[in-house]
């Protein structure tokens, strides 16, 4: 491996981004609060823009490195592991055993993965994109997992699915989901209903007349955004009648 794209070399760059006016702003969108899901985590103040930027000239990194970053107590040098698996995920020359390194990696170390972002970064394309052409039973069990960021990585990683039209995981997802009590599954679980139903929206509408009257009132609210208004009142006071 060359030296100038290990873990400490990406770590020292990426810390000559930092600024406290970035971390002020970072401070204010996470939720790291005691009690709350981003509790204990530890920002430098980079920009994602900055984190991104920089993983890309760090893409040969070998999961090895990519460990390490992973480790890191620090959010955004976990995000530029993120990123780079992302990117090595998305390159159509990268091998089919990398491609299994990355996969493993991120389900190994899924303890490092622990926020919204890095789940929605890292998710579609290594854990989806690896999957698409393989048995996917592992996101029933992510879905079943009572960690909710490995809840989340199950309706994530269905987003390569769908960009394939094959729809049916992000519904038996979803649908397993829907009893979740935290509003960041309900979140990604409507917003990935709404992007099934843009390619198949009578699919979307069938889910919906089974299930608005015990979806949470976000999970309906996100899922229904490009529907008629109509529709999207009507399927808000199922919900608000449970």
């Amino acid at each position: 491996m060359a030296a100038d794209i290990g873990a400490p070399v990406f770590i020292e760059r990426l810390k000559a981004h930092q600024s406290a006016e970035e971390l002020a702003k970072i401070q204010r969108y996470f939720k790291t609060g005691p009690g709350e899901y981003g509790e204990g985590d530890v920002f430098l103040g980079v920009r994602m823009g900055q984190v991104f930027a920089l993983a890309k000239e760090f893409i040969e990194m070998p999961p090895e490195e990519l460990e390490h970053l992973l480790d890191s107590p620090l959010h955004e040098v976990r995000a530029g592991a993120m990123s780079i698996m992302d990117k090595q995920a998305r390159r159509k020359r990268t091998t089919e055993s990398r491609r299994k390194d990355l996969y493993e990696l991120y389900l190994r170390r899924h303890d490092r993965i622990n926020n919204w972002d890095l789940v929605d970064l890292g998710a579609p394309f290594v854990i989806g994109g690896y999957l698409f052409d393989k048995p996917r039973g592992v996101l029933a069990e992510l879905a079943r997992s009572g960690v909710l960021w490995e809840r989340r990585t199950a309706i994530v990683s269905t987003s390569y699915f769908i960009r394939q039209d094959d729809l049916d995981d992000t519904f038996a997802i979803a649908e397993m989901l829907l009893a979740d009590d935290h509003d960041l599954i309900h979140k990604a679980t409507g917003g990935w209903l709404r992007a099934a139903g843009a390619k198949d929206r009578s699919r979307l509408l069938r889910f919906l007349d089974e299930h608005a009257r015990r979806m949470p009132r976000t999970m309906v609210r996100y899922a229904v955004e490009r529907l008629d208004a109509d529709q999207r009142r009507a399927y808000m006071e199922a919900a608000e009648r449970g």
